[in-house]
């Protein structure tokens, strides 16, 4: 059974939407398939790339907020999002 993990409403939308993403990024790679680019990552990077680097980040930027402020994490997550925007547009 899932009883050990701490099902409330919040995890349960943040797991639903990082598989919403995965989903999402394998359907637009089987529709159209992408090379690598190198932006201003010091790397060549695929879009799944990108997004993998999106995700670490926003972990890391959560937890940077959690370890040196009081501020709300609802401004943790708009950076997050606004960092994966940039990072998938021009990483």
């Amino acid at each position: 059974m899932i009883a050990w993990m701490n099902w409330t409403p919040s995890v349960a939308i943040f797991f639903a939407v990082i598989a919403a993403l995965l989903a999402v990024m394998t359907v637009y790679e089987l529709v159209s398939p992408c090379t690598e680019r190198k932006g201003f990552l010091p790397i060549e990077t695929t879009r799944g790339d990108r997004l993998f680097i999106g995700l670490l980040s926003a972990a890391y930027i959560h937890l940077a907020f959690l370890a040196v402020s009081n501020v709300s994490l609802w401004i943790a997550l708009v950076v997050s999002v606004l960092w994966a925007l940039v990072l998938l547009r021009w990483g």
